[in-house]
């Protein structure tokens, strides 16, 4: 399945309700609250003694990965094309693969 093909299938459990909007507002917050939910998961792991809920934490993931979905369509921005462009800006910034110094040297423009 393509990125696109998942946000094609995931949209369809949009709230026909939302004004446009409204769509991107309750992308942006769901996001922030799922990631709050898998960040949840983490600290109970690290911090309290926990097991790590792989299983938990990967439907959290999905989660976010609907609002991120909801949020592109809001911005009528395929979520290949966001990819593609997070991609690219990656490779300029890191072009010979992630490094400690490249990313102590980031500028305002890198973000």
């Amino acid at each position: 399945m393509t990125a696109n093909e998942y946000q094609a299938l995931a949209m369809r459990t949009l709230n026909p309700d939302l004004s446009p909007k409204d769509v991107l507002i309750n992308g942006v917050m769901g996001l922030c609250g799922e990631s709050g939910e898998a960040i949840d998961i983490v600290k109970k792991w690290l911090a309290q003694g926990h097991e790590l809920d792989k299983e938990r934490l990967a439907k959290e993931l999905g989660d976010i990965a609907w609002y991120l979905a909801e949020t592109a369509t809001a911005l009528d921005i395929p979520l290949d094309t966001i990819f593609e462009n997070n991609l690219k800006k990656l490779a300029a910034r890191y072009p010979e693969g992630f490094s400690a110094a490249r990313s102590m040297e980031r500028g305002p423009e890198d973000n």
